[in-house]
């Protein structure tokens, strides 16, 4: 039989494996020195795709008030439903039928921009230019881009974990329970 201790300690295992928490920097930096921090972060990161072509927030910016650009979310489901980008489509329903978007500048992200680098990477290697947005979804709300939820505008931004949790004043990193990482 369960006592009260024991219901109560699996409540808080779960908890923390399975439900989004919101998660801290462990030193408090300046809006700046995080801004810088992500920019370090994705210039380590695109050694390893170094071939592909990214692209600045601004100029994602630019061209999305001129309705010629194309975001491609390579994120999860979970993280997508914590924000996206405007007018962003799945690398799904991207794959489905790439061509169909050839009048588009298409500009991949996730949130610091790995994975969309590998894959734009991946696309180039099949003849498909895509670009990598520079710095992901964190530089995007740092350079003053908007996030959306599944309902509205969000001040909300899966960061994946404590490594990546480098965001604008008044916006709150997301991160899911251990298994929901490993999945």
């Amino acid at each position: 039989m369960l006592t009260y201790f024991r219901l109560k300690r699996w409540l808080c295992v779960f908890l923390v494996l399975f439900v989004p928490q919101t998660v801290f920097c462990d030193v408090e930096l300046t809006p700046e020195e995080k801004k810088e921090t992500v920019y370090k972060m994705y210039e380590e990161y695109q050694k390893e795709f170094s071939s592909v072509g990214d692209m600045t927030p601004q100029k994602a910016m630019h061209l999305l008030k001129e309705g010629r650009v194309l975001f491609v979310d390579v994120r999860k489901p979970a993280e997508m439903k914590v924000s996206m980008l405007p007018g962003t489509i799945t690398k799904e329903a991207f794959l489905k039928t790439p061509v169909k978007f050839k009048n588009k500048t298409v500009v991949a992200y996730c949130t610091i921009g790995y994975r969309s680098g590998k894959f734009a990477e991946e696309m180039a290697n099949k003849g498909i230019h895509i670009y990598n947005l520079k710095g992901g979804a964190l530089a995007w709300v740092f350079e003053g881009g908007k996030v959306y939820d599944v309902n509205r505008e969000s001040k909300r931004v899966h960061v994946y974990g404590k490594k990546w949790n480098y965001l604008p004043e008044g916006y709150e990193g997301v991160v899911f329970g251990l298994l929901e990482r490993w999945f």
